[in-house]
């Protein structure tokens, strides 16, 4: 299974529109970089998370 199969898309494009959202709704105006942060941050730590429960079922 290759590396790319293993990338959260779906989890962090869901985290990046919710910070935005939620910081458009609340303040009238969305900063994308601090939502691509947010997203990007999600998204390491699920594959962290990931690669970690695989690794710990092995053993």
């Amino acid at each position: 299974m290759a590396f790319a199969d293993n990338l959260p898309i779906n989890e962090s494009l869901g985290v990046f529109v919710g910070v935005a959202g939620m910081d458009w709704l609340a303040d009238g105006h969305a900063e994308p970089l601090n939502a691509l942060l947010a997203a990007v941050a999600t998204g390491a730590a699920i594959v962290i998370a990931r690669r970690w429960l695989k690794n710990r079922r092995k053993d």
